[in-house]
């Protein structure tokens, strides 16, 4: 029998729509247990919400990257590769004159960082199985392109700080 994962999410809300839409709160609080952290998200400021808040469709994105993430970390800690940093700057369209208004793109940055000689090829090819297995990306219909960049460090002699490789590397 095929085991099946199952994920819960509360969202709750409190106020009142009486005034008509220019005037209610668009805050609400999501809980996903078992965790019991809770994340107060609003709209995008487009559509009247609170600039200081998260909102849907950026989480939305930031489920797309975290799954990538994740997806390149078990993939290449399989493949024996000791990853050091991974850090994506990502982002999502959502145009309004494409009907239904939807996140059409979500464009994935990653940096990552690895300790010795591992060809970039090696690591593409790394990156296109995370993409192929990460769960969220798997789940949308949503076009997700993903354009890493990679930097190798020399392996640290004795316990020692990694220095990055090649002139002109990032420290």
């Amino acid at each position: 029998m095929a085991r099946e994962h199952h994920y819960r999410a509360t969202c709750a809300w409190r106020g009142s729509t009486a005034a008509g839409y220019d005037a209610y709160d668009r805050a609400h609080a999501v809980t996903m247990p078992p965790a019991g952290a809770t994340v107060t998200v609003s709209a995008d400021p487009t559509f009247r919400g609170d600039p200081r808040l998260v909102n849907p469709e950026g989480l939305l994105v930031a489920a797309a990257a975290s799954c990538q993430l994740l997806s390149f970390l078990a993939v290449a800690s399989r493949a024996r590769i000791d990853v050091l940093a991974y850090d994506d700057e990502a982002e999502g369209w959502m145009p309004e004159d494409d009907p239904p208004v939807r996140v059409t793109r979500i464009r994935l940055r990653p940096r990552v960082t690895v300790r010795g000689d591992v060809p970039t090829s090696r690591l593409a090819h790394l990156t296109e199985v995370a993409h192929r297995e990460c769960y969220v990306a798997n789940s949308l219909r949503t076009d997700i392109v993903v354009e890493p960049t990679f930097v190798t460090t020399a392996a640290p002699p004795d316990g020692a700080p990694a220095e990055p490789a090649g002139p002109g590397a990032p420290r």
